[in-house]
């Protein structure tokens, strides 16, 4: 009974980190995964864990029983169970809510799913207290009794941080993690109860069992989101991914699905935004530049290719060494986006690591792998640009594609701020219509006027790709003037996220949200 006993803390104390991982993933396919989400979650589930630990003691000390210790694991089991299925109309209303910016529905919604983890959090916080007064026997063996259990609790706490975001949601989605820990902790609470107290008073509870297990099987109905025009949703361990597809485009949305991270049609090429800006880069070069003279692309934030099929239009089959995190991502934007690009090389790897170990100079590295508030810091460090500047050729130029608001550049001075302490030159233009700027940084010093020239030049070449002119055209009439001056980021010190929570919030709390709809 006593290896058992301990067995039980340790699954408890796997399902409590679980809960916490899945919870962010549970939130974050509708709210993002900031910094403010992961905060909210912790934060209040540390709350929840304390008040846990408090009711625990108190109620340890006055009843005391096997039997009591094996029935709050069940109960915690069963609302855990509970969770996904009380959560998910809360977050498709949220979800409808967060496309229309409708701030209330929000807050009361993410305010709901919290509220709703704190019975069972809360129950598997009263665990650990009555687990050490139950196995203490004499007070000499206090300290050794309650440093086991706690050792074997974070052991399980250690194991339950890896199983949801490396196995359990990339295979099974972020429900049915919930209803699998949950049905872990109900078979261990049932089994305990049994040997403390026999099988009638174990018996009513198999039923509980039955229902999680059916769930797991079976799942629950219908999607994360009913979007219209959504023909694909899945989770990895990194993002939920959505395609929607509405009058012969693809869009690819991840997480909350505040951006369009690719975009797709089998005859339309330009689609006026961010993606078409990756082939203007090398025209910062002094004129003539020919696209012939781009040899070898890198894109740093592949999501589902379309900057790729874009610079193959302009500069023919040309390696581009596509950069890209999420293994899921590529899958999708091979079936839903035609990514068959022949000379596209995708890397399934981190951007900074995978640029700073590719042997290869390129004329174009193009980052488009932040979108605030999901800034990667260091992506965005004086050591990275560092990295890029290394791996560019003489003609090489650095775009960046970066978020804004109407009225904060902040984030735009502070990247600039930054790369000049790297790179001689930048231009920066604003994407027409949308939130989005393009920086471009060039390797050698360089003159605005050269793209005016290289403009004029290849509209007079008859082999140039109408794509690349109205992509020209657009740059040039979207220059922006020098920006402010703003902090300099490092690898050391890099508070991208003061930045990016100050946008979003000063966005969201003011009228630019109405006008800009």
């Amino acid at each position: 009974m006593r290896k058992f006993f301990y067995f039980a803390v340790f699954i408890a104390g796997m399902t409590s980190l679980a809960v916490e991982m899945a919870a962010s993933r549970l939130l974050g396919n509708v709210f993002g995964t900031s910094n403010l989400v992961w905060a909210s979650i912790i934060g209040l589930i540390l709350i929840y864990l304390a008040v846990g630990y408090f009711l625990g003691g108190y109620w340890a000390d006055r009843f005391a029983s096997p039997a009591a210790f094996f029935q709050i694991l069940i109960w915690s089991a069963i609302t855990i169970g509970i969770v996904p299925l009380v959560s998910r109309p809360v977050l498709r209303l949220a979800a409808d809510a967060f496309d229309q910016l409708q701030l209330g529905v929000l807050f009361g919604s993410f305010t709901s799913v919290l509220i709703l983890l704190s019975v069972p959090v809360t129950l598997l916080g009263m665990a650990s207290p009555f687990a050490i007064r139950l196995a203490v026997g004499e007070a000499k063996d206090v300290g050794r009794i309650s440093g086991r259990i706690y050792a074997i609790s974070t052991l399980g706490s250690f194991i339950g941080t890896f199983i949801p975001s490396l196995i359990t949601i990339p295979l099974f989605g972020t429900y049915r993690t919930f209803i699998i820990f949950s049905a872990a902790l109900l078979v261990t609470g049932i089994i305990g109860l049994w040997q403390a107290s026999g099988i009638k008073k174990a018996l009513p509870y198999l039923l509980a069992a039955v229902l999680l297990a059916a769930l797991a099987v079976w799942g629950l109905p219908g999607g994360d989101k009913t979007t219209p025009g959504q023909v694909y949703e899945t989770e990895s361990a990194y993002n939920y991914i959505q395609v929607i597809q509405r009058e012969g485009f693809s869009y690819l949305r991840l997480n909350e699905g505040q951006g369009v991270h690719s975009i797709y049609h089998p005859t339309v090429t330009n689609y006026y935004g961010p993606w078409e800006q990756v082939m203007v880069s090398p025209f910062f070069n002094p004129a003539p530049y020919d696209p012939a003279q781009v040899k070898r692309i890198a894109i740093v934030g592949l999501a589902a290719g379309t900057a790729a099929r874009q610079t193959t239009i302009a500069f023919g089959a040309v390696p581009i060494d596509g950069f890209e995190i999420d293994p899921k991502i590529v899958d999708v934007g091979r079936k839903y986006f035609d990514m068959n690009e022949p000379n596209l090389n995708v890397i399934v790897q981190d951007g900074r690591w995978g640029l700073s170990h590719s042997p290869y100079h390129y004329q174009i590295i193009s980052i488009d792998a932040y979108r605030p508030p999901y800034i990667p810091f260091h992506l965005i460090t004086r050591e990275f640009f560092q990295v890029v500047y290394q791996h560019l050729a003489d003609d090489g130029v650095m775009t960046i594609n970066v978020g804004r608001s109407p009225n904060d550049r902040s984030l735009i001075n502070a990247l600039s701020s930054t790369i000049l302490t790297v790179f001689p030159n930048i231009y920066i233009i604003d994407i027409p219509n949308s939130f989005n700027s393009i920086i471009f940084a060039t390797a050698r010093p360089t003159q605005v006027s050269n793209l005016f020239k290289n403009y004029t030049y290849l509209k007079s070449s008859p082999g140039t790709a109408p794509l690349l002119l109205q992509s020209m055209e657009l740059a040039l009439s979207s220059l922006q003037p020098a920006p402010a001056a703003g902090e300099v980021f490092t690898d050391d010190r890099a508070p991208i996220e003061w930045i990016t929570n100050n946008m979003v919030l000063n966005f969201l709390f003011s009228n630019e949200m109405e006008t800009s709809q």
